[in-house]
């Protein structure tokens, strides 16, 4: 059996580069600042609040919120900044490049431990349906698997979770760390079996040749995206913050409602076809919400994940991270 390693593709970038380059350039490699986003809040008092957000369906109730020109009708000046996979976004709120980011829950758990600052206020969407399992052109059946390729967090749980749901030991398959859009290319060229990601790499994946096995609902997964900031900057903040999150709300509400509004304000934004943000908006359940007790415990069992696999020294510390109560207090006015 092979001993399993996480090994970087030589051909993805290190998310501290993007980091250095954005310190640098105000617009670093694999980022880009929505030209929605630049003019939304433009009538609204106060600075701009640089928002970064990923390149996929997950995050239109953002570009909606930009389409629909929420941001200023909610008094807050948002400028939405694009990163290529959520671990950029979380390292660009740790350097102070963007002040508020959306991520999902594992992917920021993993990180943790690099910065114990994070502060997540309220889940604005979830599902067990929207990330899938791509098996190569090849590859007949989870058997046969011996690479896997992974981005950092989220990806690589769910294939984890994957492997261990069809009896196969992790330890025996290696997994190859790549940014998401690099994916697919690596797998029809045969450098790696199978990849559990979020869409659009399933349907690009499809494209090069492979299949779609099943989602992560199938094997008892499923994810949350979060609304993240710092502790510092919500302490400075806290009405801001409180318009950020009033604004998601009602996004949110509006992507589920006017399903073809979200999927032209993504397209407009990030260049995903309208179908296959529509196709997504039917697989993920948007709306925003607090914390709950089954979140929490699901949360511990990610935070083992990271330290058992050696991903993390010591336990990231979720409850501090977690602002539980923050979004029923803000926004619904209860204590």
């Amino acid at each position: 059996m092979e001993t399993r390693s996480t090994t970087r593709h030589p051909f993805a970038r290190p998310a501290a580069l993007a980091v250095v380059l954005l310190t640098l350039t105000a617009c670093g490699a694999g980022t880009t600042d929505s030209a929605a986003g630049s003019g939304s809040g433009k009538n609204a008092a106060g600075p701009t609040i640089r928002i970064g957000v990923g390149i996929d369906a997950s995050y239109a109730p953002f570009f909606l919120a930009d389409a629909k020109g929420l941001w200023a009708k909610h008094g807050v000046n948002v400028q939405l900044v694009q990163f290529g996979q959520g671990s950029e976004g979380v390292n660009n709120l740790v350097a102070g490049q963007v002040q508020m980011s959306g991520n999902s829950d594992t992917t920021t758990i993993s990180m943790l431990p690099q910065d114990p600052d994070l502060r997540s206020l309220l889940v604005y969407e979830q599902s067990g349906k929207y990330l899938k399992v791509v098996l190569g052109p090849k590859v007949k059946s989870p058997s046969r698997i011996r690479k896997m390729a992974v981005a950092p967090g989220l990806s690589e749980l769910a294939a984890t979770r994957f492997l261990e749901s069809k009896n196969i030991d992790p330890k025996s398959v290696k997994f190859i760390t790549a940014d998401p859009p690099e994916i697919p290319a690596l797998m029809q060229k045969g450098d790696v079996d199978a990849y559990v990601l979020w869409e659009p790499w399933p349907t690009k994946g499809v494209a090069q040749g492979g299949r779609i096995l099943e989602n992560t609902g199938a094997y008892g997964l499923s994810y949350s995206q979060w609304l993240l900031t710092s502790a510092a900057w919500l302490k400075a903040n806290p009405d801001t913050a409180t318009k950020v999150a009033e604004t998601l709300e009602e996004a949110a509400r509006l992507t589920e409602s006017d399903p073809k509004a979200a999927a032209e304000a993504t397209e407009k934004a990030v260049k995903v076809p309208a179908a296959q943000t529509l196709t997504a908006i039917k697989e993920i359940d948007f709306g925003t919400r607090d914390f709950t007790d089954t979140d929490l415990k699901g949360y511990a069992d990610t935070a083992k994940f990271f330290v058992d696999t050696g991903k993390v020294k010591a336990q990231p510390d979720v409850t501090t991270a977690v602002q539980r109560g923050w979004f029923t207090q803000h926004l619904k006015g209860t204590p």
